[in-house]
């Protein structure tokens, strides 16, 4: 009793948080990552290491069912907040840490949603550290149940004519450190991926958040050239810290999105430049993160793939993901120099955070449309890298009624 009394007193204190963000809530994401960074309480990277589940962003009912999944993975003592908006987040996080101090609190409203049956599952984890559950929900092929949730293999032949168990596999949508609302469905040999398919990204309902200056501007309204320089800042960096993340050096992940948040308070560009520069010569000279990511997701930049099959994808995406992210950080040392240029903002001579901007095609369409040619034939450790290496931002697809191709 003692024991567990002093777990659930640890856990109130400084809860092991499980980030979930639906579409069109990216504000509501940057506000809790900051906070989360700035309160000192760990992320859970699983729901089997979580405590509390923070949902971000405005209601999604074409996500209900696997964010229930999500939640059902949570293990006892528990919580679970939801923020619609970046004002909402710091109170759900008091609200989740006193649920949790309260445990095993009163009724069925513990974690703030009445009638809501509470008690500890029994279940296996679904889920684990790839699709933080979401995984197995496409067919087997074979008519079997899926024990815990998760899909049994079937057999089919791999590149080289041998019969090998083939696993259907879903990468998120919740997943940390993933393109919010994003779903890759995978057919896996062993672990290497045979077939990928990005699933249509539920609608958002709101303007895309990294791409709005560019918007506002393309429908009259006054940006400033400074203004969108600043946004693309941020969005680069926001890209950095999830690549830098997902291939381990959080150090530097956090030293991003520490410069991320910087730009979008405003702080001046002055007192900018010396972190973004030693950023990029950090990152930049790592040959380290060079190897790790050197051949990842190559694009040829005449045919869009590295077999011509997939379409073209956006000026800047040909090359490896070693390319991309050293491209990225040229391009925040240029834009946290001009975070004070007054002149108007061409949309359409302005690159956006992802590439050149057309209202009907979004950039991002065109990186989702490379996934599908890029995942086949890696292996499945190099899928995230892949995906973050690219960073599609699918809100930019559901706000503009746009699915992906492949």
């Amino acid at each position: 009793m003692d024991l567990t009394r002093r777990a659930l007193r640890a856990a109130a204190a400084r809860p092991r948080v499980l980030p979930a963000a639906l579409p069109g809530g990216t504000p509501a994401r940057l506000e809790a990552e900051r906070l989360l960074r700035l309160r000192d309480w760990p992320v859970a990277a699983t729901p089997a290491g979580a405590d509390l589940l923070l949902v971000t962003g405005p209601d999604c009912p074409a996500l209900h069912e696997p964010l229930e999944r999500l939640w059902g993975d949570l293990p006892a003592p528990r919580a679970r907040v939801h923020a619609a908006t970046a004002a909402e987040v710091a109170s759900a996080l008091d609200a989740g840490r006193e649920r949790l101090a309260a445990w095993p609190g009163h009724g069925s409203g513990v974690q703030g949603h009445p009638g809501r049956d509470d008690r500890p599952r029994t279940h296996p984890e679904r889920g684990g550290g790839h699709t933080h559950g979401h995984a197995g929900d496409g067919g087997t092929g074979t008519g079997m149940p899926m024990p815990g949730g998760l899909p049994l293999a079937e057999t089919g032949p791999d590149r080289d004519g041998l019969a090998l168990d083939r696993l259907h596999l879903a990468l998120g949508p919740f997943l940390c450190d993933w393109p919010t609302g994003l779903t890759v469905r995978l057919v896996l040999q062993g672990d290497v991926v045979q077939e990928a398919v990005c699933e249509t990204p539920a609608a958002s309902g709101g303007v895309p958040f990294w791409s709005g200056p560019w918007l506002r501007a393309a429908a009259g309204e006054p940006v400033t050239a400074g203004a969108a320089a600043r946004h693309r800042a941020a969005a680069t960096c926001d890209s950095l810290g999830r690549l830098l993340a997902v291939a381990g050096w959080l150090e530097q992940a956090v030293a991003a999105r520490r410069l991320r948040d910087e730009l979008l308070a405003g702080t001046p560009g002055g007192a900018l430049r010396g972190p973004a520069d030693r950023l990029a010569r950090r990152v930049g000279r790592s040959r380290v993160l060079a190897w790790l990511t050197r051949g990842i997701g190559r694009v040829d930049g005449r045919t869009g793939g590295s077999g011509g099959s997939a379409p073209a994808g956006p000026p800047g995406a040909d090359g490896d993901a070693t390319d991309r992210y050293r491209r990225w950080l040229d391009r925040l040392g240029r834009d946290v120099r001009h975070l004070d240029d007054p002149a108007p903002l061409d949309p359409w001579a302005t690159e956006s955070p992802r590439g050149p901007w057309e209202p009907a095609h979004p950039p991002s369409a065109a990186l989702l449309a490379l996934l599908p040619a890029l995942l086949a034939g890696a292996e499945l450790a190099a899928a995230r890298l892949v995906v973050a290496g690219l960073d599609p931002d699918p809100e930019e697809l559901a706000g503009a009624g746009v699915a992906p191709r492949g």
